[in-house]
């Protein structure tokens, strides 16, 4: 079995190219659920839409998120009721799109969950409804968010308040300056695959950002030390090409939390559990001082703007870990 700890897009694009390399009744994905969210009354659960929507062919590709050819009808028209609100209600937030066709899996999860299912079991039943064959973990069964603090007094709230990540990267768009990142719940919280990360043959941490997608799954009891137990085993992708994340805001992050904004600052952050690191021909030069850090170095295309490109990353991240 192969093991991937995932976040979103880069993830999913990974786990894609995986899929033509190996059967994906042999890969199993261990995925981020500190972005979960409650919108509507309804559980909305980020991640997982995206890794199960682009392996199931249905993401919108110019997006990287949400469902292709989809109408936003019922977005639209809540912006009715958000104009005669109350000042101090949170009724028909407009600000977090949620697509039609996209409102079917939030409106499935949540029932499922009222009636007593784990998320565990939801997933799964979503991943049937996809057809897919690859199995899709949520980090934990429990309630863990991802909370962001706030560097400086903004539109967000004031120096030291804490918004949710959502806010963060919908709301506001990531344009706030952030000062921690936490995760609520977390200490108490039970993970899931613990077991995998044990038994499998090889473990790979997909491009995914190190601090908000990949950090909450490593929150988790008993995670970092399953890694660190078989630490030669793990290989981790940089999501960091050139200084720069190729989506989203993980190199703004990484500097405003103090981390070096390249491949060595990701080495840094993976090195107690990861003992191998790709990085991109961009960052070839940079190889020798990710091995400083007491990892090996593979240097590859890692920018998977193709199913060949994402294919051929995988296999040498099996390779990696063997």
């Amino acid at each position: 079995m192969i093991a991937v700890l995932a976040g979103g897009v880069g993830a999913a694009r990974f786990l894609r190219g995986l899929m033509l390399e190996v059967e994906p009744q042999h890969i199993s994905s261990i995925v981020n659920t500190g972005d979960d969210t409650v919108i509507h009354g309804l559980h909305i659960a980020p991640d997982l839409d995206t890794v199960t929507y682009t392996l199931a062919g249905a993401i919108d590709p110019q997006r990287g998120w949400g469902l292709e050819h989809e109408s936003w009808t019922a977005m639209d028209a809540l912006s009715r009721y958000a104009n005669i609100r109350p000042l101090n209600s949170h009724a028909a937030p407009t600000w977090f799109n949620l697509g039609d066709k996209d409102l079917a899996t939030h409106f499935y999860r949540t029932a499922r969950l009222a009636e007593g299912a784990t998320l565990s079991q939801v997933t799964n039943e979503i991943a049937q409804a996809w057809e897919l064959d690859l199995q899709l973990i949520p980090m934990t069964d429990d309630s863990v968010r991802t909370m962001i603090t706030l560097a400086e007094d903004c539109a967000a709230g004031s120096a030291g308040s804490h918004i949710s990540f959502q806010e963060y990267f919908v709301k506001y768009r990531h344009s706030v300056v952030v000062s921690a990142i936490t995760f609520a719940g977390s200490p108490v919280a039970k993970p899931n695959g613990l077991d995998l990360l044990a038994s499998a043959e090889s473990i790979v941490i997909a491009p995914s950002n190190p601090l908000v997608s990949i950090a909450p799954i490593r929150s988790l009891a008993g995670v970092d030390a399953a890694l660190s137990a078989r630490r030669d085993s793990v290989c981790a992708i940089s999501p960091i090409v050139n200084g720069a994340a190729l989506k989203g805001p993980a190199d703004r992050l990484m500097s405003e939390l103090g981390h070096e904004s390249s491949v060595v600052g990701v080495a840094k952050i993976y090195a107690p559990v990861c003992g191998t690191l790709i990085i991109d021909h961009a960052d070839a030069h940079l190889a020798p001082a990710v091995e400083a850090q007491g990892m090996r170095c593979v240097v590859t295309n890692t920018i998977m703007n193709s199913s060949h490109v994402s294919a051929e990353l995988a296999r040498t991240a099996l390779e990696a870990t063997r």
